[in-house]
């Protein structure tokens, strides 16, 4: 019996059978039940027949996510981007397999487990400075796809959002409402993604003739304590700042605790807004305009664009890019004016 002949006699598609099998929670009850039965009624055995043993050699993919422990369970980022990939992997009925090396001998020891081909294609999600992984796995023929833009002089597919496009979205509604002394905090730029919504939050600033000043730029590293010191040092440099555009809403809301412990009204004295839509934003107070990115989609896109490159390793890297929202709330309008905005960002290129 095959994964097939499941989804055949329960009335689904293969892709929601496969869901079923690899125990996702994306699935409507009904189609469960019947999944169930089925494979109950034809005694089937997953993974026994649903490859071919030819097509893959270990059926698992590795996904490589460079961050401490801390930052991987503490960032709203990764959950949703995890389900996106695993739920793309379900579907391929394909495991993940989960790699976060913490340290240079951890490194070490996933980049000898990927390159011993001990799965059949790798995601790399985080990517920070010239990390050799990726050419490493590019000079060895392993089919990779990078969650991010790729760093400077790696060919590789990537998935990414724009985040340059997402940052002027940012900082032009700030500047919509008539802010002009406009803070950044910044996240990693040793990381691509952060580079690109630095230059974005520029970019907006020399259109609108705001003169850029180095001054009301921080880096915290997307790291809440270090954006909550991040703010302290623009205050005490800058005590009429008006706007912070913060690179992420973790970093936002560490921004806000600052300001209101130093007395300022949110927005009324400073407006601020963060990037990624997270449920961070949702349940600060006040709550945070963002930035959203579909992080789910993006992850299950990533799985996609992989399987062309497992399946047509000769074809020229693919790179996708999914546009940004402006997402407007309490912390930039105030509570009367909130409506729900949403705002679509075009995508670069």
């Amino acid at each position: 019996m095959t994964l097939e002949s499941v989804a055949r006699l329960a009335g689904v598609s293969r892709a929601t059978a496969a869901r079923v099998v690899n125990g996702s929670t994306a699935v409507s009850p009904e189609a469960r039940q019947a999944v169930e039965r089925a494979i109950e009624d034809l005694d089937y055995i997953p993974g026994a027949s649903s490859r071919p043993e030819h097509k893959y050699a270990s059926n698992s993919v590795g996904v490589v996510i460079t961050e401490p422990t801390t930052k991987l369970f503490g960032d709203p980022f990764f959950s949703p981007l995890l389900k996106g990939i695993y739920a793309g992997l379900a579907e391929q009925s394909l495991l993940l397999v989960m790699l976060a090396p913490q340290s240079t001998r951890d490194l070490e020891l996933a980049q000898n487990y990927l390159l011993g081909k001990h799965v059949d294609g790798v995601i790399l999600a985080s990517l920070h400075g010239d990390l050799e992984l990726p050419a490493r796995l590019s000079r060895e023929g392993i089919p990779m796809v990078l969650c991010g833009r790729p760093p400077r002089g790696v060919k590789a597919s990537f998935v990414d959002s724009d985040n340059r496009q997402g940052a002027m979205l940012a900082v032009n509604h700030l500047i919509s409402l008539g802010r002009r002394k406009i803070a950044t905090i910044s996240g990693n730029l040793d990381m691509p993604g952060a580079v690109d919504r630095l230059a974005g939050y520029r970019e907006a600033l020399k259109t609108a003739g705001i003169p850029l000043d180095p001054t009301l730029e921080e880096v915290a590293d997307y790291v809440p304590d270090r954006a909550h010191m991040a703010m302290e040092r623009l205050l005490l440099n800058h005590p009429d700042v008006d706007a912070v555009f913060a690179a992420s809403d973790l970093m936002a809301s560490a921004a806000l605790r600052v300001l209101a412990q130093s007395r300022r009204r949110v927005p009324e004295d400073v407006a601020i807004i963060g990037f990624d839509d997270s449920p961070t934003a949702r349940v600060a107070h006040p709550r945070l305009s963002s930035i959203r990115q579909p992080i789910e989609e993006m992850g299950h896109e990533t799985v996609a664009v992989l399987m062309r490159e497992m399946e047509e390793p000769d074809e020229a890297p693919r790179q996708v890019i999914f546009t940004t929202e402006l997402v407007v709330r309490e912390s930039t309008v105030g509570a009367a004016a909130v409506g729900g905005t949403i705002l679509r960002g075009l995508p670069l290129g």
